[in-house]
């Protein structure tokens, strides 16, 4: 095993930090959407009240369908993400006890691109959703947008295939590991 120096320490503990923060991120962000479909599915009436009050337009109904399915969505996005935090804090654990070509760490790698694909894939499903919130919204006014981009990622799927590349790398460095222990 390799120790790494001070400064990469101070790099792999900003990354800790960093990784725990967006898992509580997420962690909040989960709370938040989970209160606001409870808010949506118990106070409907209310909320449709306050809109025909502040609008004029008593005749519109709150799109439910497509409010719940964009919470929803962004939940399982959160969630998503909670997890890839999670495996990207474990092997900058392994970096930092000096060992990080162990198998686990390709495992991590491979299941990180599989759930940022499954997070792009979320973001589309959330796209007819959106629509639907947007036409309901442009019934108040050109004030009122909301904007659904459809549009594949770029840098999203280029961390897919680094992800899945950097996998590949650390399954073979593990596996050249074992070897160089076996023939010692």
């Amino acid at each position: 095993m390799i120790k790494s120096d001070k400064s990469t320490d101070l790099l792999l503990l900003a990354g800790k930090v960093i990784t725990v923060l967006m898992q509580g991120a997420m962690g909040f962000g989960a709370f938040v959407l989970v209160l606001v479909a409870g808010a949506l599915a118990f106070s409907r009436d209310t909320i449709e009240a306050e809109i025909a009050a502040e609008t004029g337009h008593a005749d519109l109904a709150l799109p439910l369908f497509a409010s719940f399915g964009v919470l929803l969505v962004g939940l399982a996005i959160v969630a998503t993400l909670f997890v890839f935090f999670g495996k990207l804090r474990a092997i900058i654990n392994t970096v930092s006890e000096g060992d990080p070509f162990v198998p686990d760490n390709a495992d991590r790698l491979s299941l990180m691109a599989w759930l940022m694909l499954g997070v792009q894939l979320l973001v589309l499903a959330a796209v007819p959703f959106a629509l639907q919130l947007g036409e309901f919204a442009r019934k108040f006014g050109e004030d009122a947008q909301i904007e659904a981009n459809g549009d594949f990622d770029l840098s999203g799927i280029l961390l897919i295939i680094i992800l899945f590349i950097l996998a590949r790398v650390f399954r073979h460095g593990a596996a050249m590991r074992e070897d160089l222990e076996g023939t010692v």
